[in-house]
């Protein structure tokens, strides 16, 4: 499976906000089986982005690479089969 040229995030823990390195992503919600419909989410000129589905409020960090989070453990990656 090819990787994602675009960071994909996912919120179990259920922060109110996570500081991410990206101002382009897509949103899952929760880790799947519990993820809602996997969103693009584009921040334009802002800094922050709030999830329509899951409320989670992204803020754009310029010191974290585009797959950082914090709190970390926010970052999706799709399993390997």
């Amino acid at each position: 499976m090819a990787q994602h040229s675009i960071p994909h995030f996912q919120n179990s823990a259920g922060h109110r906000t996570v500081r991410i390195g990206a101002k382009e992503f897509m949103c899952v919600g929760a880790a799947p089986p519990h993820d809602h419909p996997h969103v693009f989410l584009d921040m334009g000129d802002d800094s922050e982005r709030v999830c329509p589905y899951c409320s989670t409020l992204y803020v754009y960090d310029a010191t974290l690479k585009a797959g950082e989070t914090v709190p970390e453990g926010c970052a999706f990656h799709e399993p390997v089969l």
